[in-house]
């Protein structure tokens, strides 16, 4: 026997059709998921880089400071009290 010759039949359509269906979803999905991992590169490589930490407090040097109260004490600004007060806090830290 032979086989129909011209228009495959309707088993044939819908099995062609399924297989054309199943390809272009594959093929979408595929495409789906490159743009969205570059969307997410670009996402990461745009992101500001992290705020550094804030800078520790500079020392104070302390024989500068308290030449600088002795000097205030001796033009007069600071009273003896005023003078111990500052130089005590000073010393405590």
């Amino acid at each position: 026997m032979m086989g129909r010759m011209g228009r495959p039949g309707l088993v044939g359509m819908a099995a062609r059709t399924a297989v054309v269906a199943g390809t272009a979803t594959a093929v979408s999905g595929r495409v789906q998921q490159r743009q969205m991992a570059k969307a997410e590169e670009a996402q990461a490589q745009q992101a500001p880089p992290p705020a550094p930490a804030p800078a520790a407090a500079p020392a104070v040097d302390i024989t500068t400071e308290l030449q600088k109260l002795a000097d205030m004490k001796m033009s007069g600004l600071l009273t003896d009290e005023e003078f111990a007060t500052a130089k005590a806090k000073l010393l405590a830290g």
